[in-house]
């Protein structure tokens, strides 16, 4: 048994970051040896100097769509969420549907001014949020749907409205294709310029692709961790990371990750061509063997969360906990909007 209560911390509300940086990489970067407890307090512009010639930075670039649709029922008025969870064909998809009153088979719904939605089925009804597939009555799709009426889809731990400065800042520089329902967020860090920097230091940067479902938010509701399952999640390597990677780990350079969606991608494949692409629900937790990653850049995470498990696992539940209560020390931003930290096999005494 691997009890969730070791993966808990105090989070002060406060520390819980509520928006954006308007200079993304001016965000602070926490920088964690996994040999030793030795940690540097940096910001992420400075990450090119904490890296050498000849590593490799993964990033994801999946794109965010505007996932969070506000409906309001046909006959009676009443406000309905609907949160896109997967599409089924041009004009049905499946979603989180939350209301006041339980919604039924068969209910229509307004978006907008006129494009009308029907409840076709449940697939999992929890009264005032269910799992539900939904119809589009009137003449668009699912994405264009969501293009003109959705609304960028903060977490819930934002306690705020989203604004219209969230369609760039909840999206990374360099999102390509979707559809993710949450940013990868590590990477909303960097800029044009900390890449620039990284590729004229020697250090390369390439994609994978991983499109972020809703399940990144999923609570761990079991008391033994090892019986929690994630949700499915589409992912692609394209083949020229895929041999780049490779190549990096011959000649001894460092393989570094961004974020925990690009580590659960690289872990899935291990070097395996059958697996360039597909679906992943790995559930990475202390005692896993990473194959693929030496350094990880990542967020501040949720107590008990399936990252914060990641990130113990990969550099140890101690120390990621005691840098957590130094995070917190310091004023670290917490979560999607807050602040980085990067964790390295080892920190050059001459690092910045």
């Amino acid at each position: 048994m691997l009890s969730l209560e070791l993966f808990d911390y105090d989070l002060p509300s406060e520390l819980i970051a509520q928006e954006p940086l308007k200079e993304r990489d001016q965000a602070k970067m926490l920088v964690l040896n996994k040999k030793d407890d030795k940690i540097i307090h940096s910001h992420f512009y400075e990450l090119p100097h904490f890296l050498k010639p000849g590593d490799l930075v993964i990033i994801n670039k999946t794109r965010v769509i505007k996932a969070r649709l506000v409906a309001k029922a046909e006959d009676t008025g009443g406000k309905l969420e609907i949160f896109f969870l997967e599409s089924i064909s041009r004009n049905i998809f499946k979603a989180m549907v939350h209301s006041r009153k339980k919604a039924r088979v068969g209910r229509t719904f307004i978006v907008g001014e006129e494009c009308r939605l029907a409840i076709k089925d449940f697939e999992e009804d929890m009264g005032a949020d269910a799992k539900a597939i939904v119809e589009i009555l009137s003449e668009i799709s699912v994405f264009d749907l969501l293009e003109k009426y959705g609304q960028v889809p903060l977490p819930h731990y934002i306690r705020r409205a989203p604004k219209e400065e969230d369609i760039d800042y909840y999206q990374t520089i360099f999102a390509e294709k979707g559809p993710s329902v949450a940013a990868p967020t590590a990477g909303l860090h960097f800029t044009e310029t900390v890449i620039k920097n990284l590729k004229e230091k020697g250090v390369s940067v390439e994609p994978i692709y991983l499109h972020v479902g809703l399940g990144t938010f999923k609570p761990v509701k079991t008391q033994d961790i090892i019986s929690h399952r994630m949700d499915a999640e589409y992912y692609e390597i394209p083949e020229e990371t895929a041999k780049k990677i490779i190549k990096t780990r011959e000649q001894g350079n460092w393989v570094v990750a961004c974020g925990t969606t690009s580590v659960r991608t690289l872990e899935s494949w291990k070097f395996d061509k059958s697996k360039l692409s597909g679906c992943t629900d790995l559930f990475i937790y202390p005692g896993f063997r990473f194959d693929v990653i030496d350094g990880l850049i990542t967020n501040f995470h949720m107590p008990k969360s399936t990252p914060l498990i990641l990130v113990c696992a990969f550099a140890g539940r101690e120390k990621i906990l005691n840098a957590y209560k130094e995070a917190i020390q310091m004023n670290y931003g917490f979560l999607s909007y807050g602040d980085a930290m990067l964790i390295l096999p080892e920190i050059d005494n001459s690092s910045a």
